[in-house]
């Protein structure tokens, strides 16, 4: 069973590389840009297929000395009138000891036999250079030695190449000037053409240039993206970079770097982008806030201007911390509770970067779930999820952990998040805050109301009971007085319709829920008696006043009767009522004089 496997995988390889064999380079250019620390290549490669069967991949071959500093290989279609058609997929085979490794690109369609097409390849190599000499001192310029093929390496024969390098300056130490033709022109020295250059032909040559271009790299990069549902996304990042060119050789001198207005492998200051949308942004290191930053907002970016404390010579190396917050609906998007995080796996952090150790952890909200991590199109390792808990958290969030070596200013692309979350969970922590509150509340309105005292003080709790007894005193006397005003009401109404039948029923209803408040209080005087009998002597003396006060209402009565009734003239009646109001008012006076006393 494992024989014949083998066999059919040996049959499909065997298959795809015959449908190769047709392929030729009729042309390629190659241009080798040196003018960083990070040697880049633009290969525009024209490809013909000569053989019987179409193809459907190309296969790049990176020579074997630089399979370990390949950091980048992309491809697109080069198109006539310059279009981008987009990248193509690309994937890395196994690696070949004596050929090196190989990048199969997988063509928009199948190249069939006599067609054409051209390819651009962009490749991007890490540590590459050699520091040559590997010290300088602070004064000295800096030179480097960079080896590669005077030919396009590849497993196809090439009818015509040239190779064109561009160095950062027009002084070159040295250079190979092997295979002829070999031309030099200012920073640029041109290789060919090679007409006619057999499958994986190899010519190295070596370059030894000056390059005082900043010698940056990141040897540790750690992003920390929160995201909320309240309208944020925080972004932190704590970044370990450190200059990889020729190191310092002998002391640094303050004076001989602040004296010198060129200060040439130092690097003093960069410059970092961030999105346009960027705010509340902060550079801090190990002692605090870093001052001398600047941060400049432009209409597509937000410009951060770092500058370390000290200048970074060879070896020298510092550590910071960038952090800023962009709105989240520029990157967050849902439909119900079906959630999409859009945005960028890493920022710019300056020019021609190099990031040996990536880690990106995105922090998800809390019950979170149906979590779908899509990566950019490039290869990443994704770790296990961990779990972040914060204020007013219960069971943690999630956190998507996503590692990457030798990421370069090309992976400065887009990763996608989808996951679901219901939104009645955004009231999870304010409630977290509400209900112990509430329940803090109600303790304390429980405990203030009990007595924790250890003696016992008998005169505080009969003045309680005197007090709650005379507030119900106080309440069954505004009653007994609304039930006054109504009958009061009662006999005007009478006076004017003249139905004496609805009123004695009016009056007799009222002077007998009077009549109930009168027991009442009798109750009431009974109990508060035992506690203080001068309270006792004021109701009974509201008793009093009350009996007075039914007794003058009963003559207003009996005068309106005799009014309607025309047994006395009117105006007699009017001097009559007279004198019984002023009463009324001089006892009601006489009333509230003694509620008022508590």
């Amino acid at each position: 069973m494992r024989g014949s496997l083998f066999c059919i995988l040996f049959t499909i390889i065997f298959a795809a590389g015959q449908e190769q064999d047709g392929l030729v380079n009729t042309n390629v250019e190659r241009t080798l840009d040196l003018v960083s620390h990070l040697p880049k290549e633009t290969i525009s490669v024209t490809i013909e297929n000569r053989g019987t069967k179409g193809a459907r991949y190309y296969d790049y071959y990176v020579e074997p000395q630089h399979v370990n500093n390949v950091a980048y290989v992309g491809a697109v279609v080069k198109a006539k009138d310059n279009d981008d058609q987009g990248s193509l997929p690309i994937k890395q085979e196994a690696t070949d000891k004596t050929k090196g490794a190989v990048y199969r690109i997988e063509l928009p369609n199948d190249l069939r036999a006599g067609q054409t097409i051209t390819l651009e390849i962009e490749v991007a190599h890490a540590h590459a250079l050699r520091m040559y000499p590997a010290e300088i001192t602070q004064a000295e310029r800096q030179l480097v030695l960079y080896k590669t093929n005077a030919y396009y390496y590849s497993r196809y024969t090439t009818q015509t190449q040239k190779t064109t390098v561009t160095l950062p300056t027009d002084r070159a130490e040295s250079y190979t000037q092997t295979p002829k033709p070999v031309a030099k022109n200012d920073q640029t020295i041109t290789y060919g053409p090679y007409e006619n250059v057999a499958s994986f032909t190899r010519n190295d040559i070596s370059l030894h240039y000056e390059n005082n271009n900043p010698f940056l790299t990141v040897s540790n990069l750690n992003r920390w993206i929160e995201i909320s549902h309240w309208g944020n996304i925080a972004v932190e990042e704590t970044i370990d970079i450190y200059h990889s060119g020729a190191k310092l050789k002998g002391p640094f001198s303050r004076l001989d770097f602040q004296r010198r207005q060129e200060s040439y492998s130092a690097v003093k200051t960069f410059k970092t982008s961030l999105p346009a949308s960027a705010r509340d942004v902060y550079y801090r290191d190990e002692i605090g806030n870093v001052s001398t930053s600047h941060v400049k907002e432009m209409q597509d970016q937000v410009e951060v201007e770092i500058r370390p404390r000290f200048p970074l010579y060879g070896g020298w190396k510092t550590h910071y911390i960038l952090g800023y917050n962009v709105p989240s609906y520029q990157y967050l998007f849902n439909k119900g509770n079906q959630y999409v995080l859009k945005m960028r796996l890493i920022d710019h952090v300056y020019d021609d970067q190099l990031l040996e150790q990536v880690t990106i952890k995105i922090v998800l909200p809390e019950h979170t779930r149906n979590i779908e991590f899509y990566p950019p199109p490039y290869d990443v390792q994704r770790l296990s999820n961990e779990k972040h808990y914060t204020y007013l958290d219960t069971v943690g969030r999630p956190v998507i952990v996503i590692t990457k070596r030798n990421m370069l200013f090309q992976h400065i692309q887009d990763f996608e998040i989808h996951y679901t979350f219901d939104k009645i969970m955004l009231f999870n922590e304010p409630m977290l805050i509400v209900i112990p509150l509430f329940g803090l509340f109600c303790l304390v309105i429980v405990l203030v109301r009990l007595n924790f005292s250890i003696t016992h003080n008998e005169s505080n709790e009969v003045r309680m009971r005197i007090q709650a007894i005379w507030d119900q005193v106080v309440e069954f006397n505004l009653k007994r007085t609304s039930f006054y005003q109504k009958l009061d009401d009662a006999l005007n109404t009478y006076k004017t319709n003249r139905d004496l039948k609805s009123y004695n029923e009016q009056r007799k209803k009222i002077e007998s829920e009077i009549k109930t408040i009168q027991q009442d209080l009798i109750g009431l005087q009974a109990k508060i008696k035992v506690d203080s009998i001068d309270s006792a002597e004021k109701i009974a003396e509201l008793q009093r006043l009350d009996t007075q006060q039914r007794e003058v209402q009963q003559l207003l009565s009996s005068l309106a009767e005799k009014l309607v009734g025309g047994k006395i003239p009117k105006q007699n009646y009017i001097d009559q009522e007279q004198i019984a109001r002023n009463k009324l008012r001089e006892i009601n006076k006489n009333i509230s004089a003694i509620i008022n006393q508590y």
